[in-house]
This record gives structure tokens, C-alpha cells and sequence, in this order.
């Protein structure tokens, strides 16, 4: 269903569907798999070269060591209940700031742009299917949200450029993860436009320049932040479960006792560390 309302009517529009007229269906499903192969290639090479399972297996070795307490399956499952929608779902480690806030909108406008992407393309990317508004309403909005939460990251919250003085377009090998995914959710918006436009030209060099920018961002995993959005949930979750068992990963517990001594670190409001 289209709704004739004038702008309104490009973001109920399925961009895949329309591109079936020139592009097979199967052509972008295979894209999307190998996409999908890309991940996790790229992630289990990056994690192995990192060193990240033999790091998490000898953390858990030792914090089943030096345990005090032993905990049941109920009390596990609650606390990677919890932390699933406190630390992974909202961000909550980040505070209450504008970094949570852009985080929150860059993660889930990307949940959502990559999740219809998927629907669209493998459900509706035919001439003859008819797409549910609700779809293309939500990869557009989701496209949105990512470029709003990954610009306001990218040019005002990084740690380099608002704290270390240096200049936003200052690029370095960790940059690749965010550049690529709020270039490819600009270009895709782009892109949907143009189509919808009817600018031929212009429509397939975006179409190509947003194909281009979606293999940078996942085959690029290997050199990117990308795989740090896998193995830091569960990074998140043993290190609830280290506290309540009571090893707390072999680090001291904190004290308050500082509090007595005036306001320390608090006299200087903390800028985004």
C-alpha cells in the first residue's frame, strides 16, 4: 500500500522491489548471503587474530577459580536477562549523555535498516509482490536514525576530536566500522530517492556507490570495529556474572571510602571517556 501524501509517498516505497524491474530478485539475495559470509568470516578471523576465545575461556577458567559463592540456573538466567536490556538493548554502561543517546539511535536505526533490508529483499523483490508500507516505512526510518546517531558520534562525541583536539575528518583504521555504515545508510537514502525520482544516471551510480559501500562495510570486518558488536555482549554478560559469583574477574572491589576526601576526579565534569 501506497500512501498518496506527497513526500511521504518515497518512504512506504520498496526500493528493492522497483530495482527487480532491472535486477533479478536472486542477483541481491545472493549479494545479502554473501554479505552474511563475509560477517562471519571476517569476525571469526578478527577474534582468532585478536585472541578474543582464548581470552574469554581463561577469564572463565579463572573466574570459576576464585569464585566465592556458587549461583543456580535461575539466578544466571535473570542476570543475562538483565544485562541483555540494560547494558546490550540501551547502552546503559554509556550513562545518561548524548553518547548513549547516539549510540542508541545508531544501533537500533541499524537493527532496523539491515533487518528490512532483509524482509524486503528476500520477501518482497518482485514486480508482482506487494510490500507492506510498515517495511519500507521502517528502512527508511532506521537509515535515518543511523546517520543521525553515526554523524553526531562521528563529528561532535569522539574521544579524538572533542577531548584530544583533534580534527573530525581525521581518519584512522578503527574509523572504518563507523564511516562505512553511515556513508552506506546515506547512500541508500540517496539512492531510494533518486529511484523514486525516476533520475536514471544518477539512480544506478548511487545504486553502484551503495552496493560498493556495503562490501567496505562488511569485508572489511577483519580491519573495523565491526566484530566488537559480537563478542562485547558477551563480554558484558561475564562480567555480571563475575560479580555475583564473586570473583568480579580477579580485580579488587571498589571503595567508597574515597568519597571522605573531597570531590577527587568529580571537581571536573568528565567529557566522553
Amino acid at each position: 500500500m501506497v500512501l498518496n501524501i506527497g513526500s511521504l509517498v518515497l518512504i512506504t516505497i520498496n526500493p528493492f522491489s522497483v530495482l527487480s524491474e532491472t535486477i533479478p530478485s536472486i542477483v541481491m539475495q545472493t549479494f545479502v548471503i554473501v554479505m552474511i559470509v563475509l560477517v562471519v568470516v571476517g569476525t571469526f578471523f578478527e577474534m582468532l587474530h585478536k585472541k578474543n576465545f582464548t581470552y574469554f575461556f581463561q577469564n572463565a577458567k579463572k573466574a570459576k577459580q576464585s569464585a566465592t559463592k556458587n549461583i543456580g540456573v535461575g539466578e544466571k538466567t535473570s542476570i543475562i536477562i538483565k544485562t541483555v536490556a540494560s547494558d546490550i538493548l540501551t547502552t546503559a554502561e554509556l550513562g545518561a549523555g548524548q553518547r548513549r543517546i547516539a549510540h542508541v539511535l545508531g544501533m537500533w536505526g541499524t537493527i532496523l535498516f539491515w533487518a528490512t533490508s532483509a524482509i524486503m529483499i528476500f520477501c518482497y523483490s518482485t514486480t508482482e509482490s506487494e510490500t507492506p508500507s510498515i517495511y519500507p516505512l521502517l528502512w527508511h526510518l532506521g537509515a535515518i536514525m543511523t546517520c543521525v546517531g553515526g554523524y553526531w558520534f562521528w563529528f561532535f562525541l569522539r574521544v579524538d576530536v572533542s577531548a584530544e583536539g583533534n580534527p573530525w575528518y581525521r581518519i584512522v583504521r578503527a574509523d572504518l566500522f563507523v564511516l562505512s555504515l553511515v556513508i552506506t545508510a546515506t547512500l541508500g537514502l540517496i539512492w531510494s530517492y533518486l529511484q523514486f525520482k525516476n533520475i536514471d544516471g544518477w539512480n544506478t551510480l548511487f545504486l553502484i556507490l551503495f552496493g560498493l559501500s556495503n562490501l567496505v562495510l562488511f569485508g572489511g570486518i577483519y580491519w573495523s570495529k565491526f566484530a566488537h558488536m559480537f563478542y562485547k555482549p558477551g563480554a558484558s554478560i561475564q562480567k555480571r556474572l563475575a560479580e555475583a559469583d564473586g570473583s568480579n574477574e580477579n580485580l579488587p572491589y571498589p571503595t567508597d571510602k574515597p568519597k571522605q576526601f573531597g570531590l577527587g576526579i568529580k571537581r571536573e565534569a568528565p567529557k566522553h571517556y
